[in-house]
């Protein structure tokens, strides 16, 4: 039997209610040179009736012997997959129909990129509405992004199953639910990761979502990840700046004091200047890390007056160089310095 270019991945448990839909997005793929490998978690439910219930000879599922946990049966399902190229895939995701012959005419044609992404947009109760993370991107920027949390959705991946097999395991089980966060920084040492900026899969957004159950488990383990990355950087001081990235980037929480506000204004400068030196960026990816240094900026001044947490005079405390003032959405803040005003005279 000859090997597919592709195999998708996925790891199923309890996804009667969507698996469904979502293999029907892999068979309408543009690009039929795939195989689609399906691990069954010993789910309670309907899961593993409904994706044998496709007829398609591309489709080979596999029910584990025993519940194992979904980094575990992802590895699973890569272990026995045959394509030259691996593609992750969510049991409850929808693929647009050029995903993989886009991401395969991508790796194709850029033997320095190991991993490839693409943009996504959000699916929640059936309408489609635009990604947070959508917009430009180069491997540079996602370079940099990569320090600072996860901008790429597991669902839009595809990699190199030969460099993916150079690491054992593929996905590493202590790092539940921010594998795939830990993922791209180990197989980032072997090659370019990039994106393709157009969506091409939508995120299913519902109530029973792993991210939403889990988010606890999947912060501390981010957090983890960090804190290896930040290592060689920060040596001991490696765990308090992950700590401080996770709490206010990560989970989006708002700064409450002046001097917590320095440590991070000193923390992005560190690592600006360290990805800078390091990989050797360009003039014009020098441009987008300071553009992306200014949103997170002022996003998190927004975000603290917002609740009340740092007045409005906070706007002229000092803040990193590549952060802009003309970035500084000002009806935004204003409305902002209202609600917090409230708040702080309230509470």
């Amino acid at each position: 039997m000859n090997s597919p270019t592709v195999s998708v991945i996925m790891a199923a448990y309890k996804g009667a209610p969507f698996v469904g839909e979502t293999i029907r997005s892999v068979i309408a793929q543009s690009f039929t040179d795939w195989e689609l490998v399906i691990v069954d978690d010993c789910s309670p439910d309907d899961t593993l009736a409904v994706v044998r219930g496709f007829d398609d000879p591309r489709i080979r599922v596999l029910a584990s012997p025993m519940n194992q946990g979904p980094v575990k049966t992802r590895n699973a399902a890569m272990a026995v997959a045959r394509g030259r190229y691996l593609a992750g895939l969510d049991q409850d995701d929808v693929c647009l129909p050029e995903r993989l012959a886009r991401q395969v005419a991508y790796l194709d044609t850029h033997d320095d990129v190991v991993l490839v992404a693409t943009a996504a947009d959000l699916l929640e109760a059936g309408r489609v509405r635009r990604g947070p993370q959508n917009g430009e991107t180069t491997p540079e920027l996602i370079r940099w992004k990569l320090h600072l949390g996860n901008p790429l959705v597991w669902s839009s991946v595809m990699m190199r199953a030969d460099v993916a097999r150079k690491l054992d395991p593929i996905t590493r089980p202590e790092m539940l639910f921010a594998e795939d966060f830990d993922l791209y920084h180990r197989i980032g040492a072997f090659g370019r990761i990039a994106r393709i900026d157009e969506p091409l899969l939508l995120y299913r957004v519902h109530p029973g979502g792993v991210s939403k159950a889990f988010q606890q488990t999947m912060f501390g383990n981010a957090e983890c990840v960090l804190s290896e990355v930040y290592r060689p950087i920060f040596g001991e001081g490696a765990g308090a700046a992950a700590e401080l990235i996770s709490r206010h980037l990560v989970q989006g929480s708002a700064i409450a004091d002046r001097p917590t506000l320095d440590r991070m204004a000193r923390l992005l400068e560190a690592l600006r200047a360290n990805v800078v030196e390091r990989f050797r960026i360009d003039r014009k990816n020098i441009e987008r890390i300071d553009r992306s240094i200014s949103a997170i900026w002022w996003r998190l001044i927004r975000t603290s007056v917002r609740v009340g947490a740092l007045p409005p005079t906070v706007v002229a405390h000092q803040r990193p160089a590549a952060v802009r003032k003309q970035d500084l959405a000002i009806g935004d803040m204003i409305v902002s310095s209202v609600i917090g005003g409230v708040r702080r005279i309230r509470f």
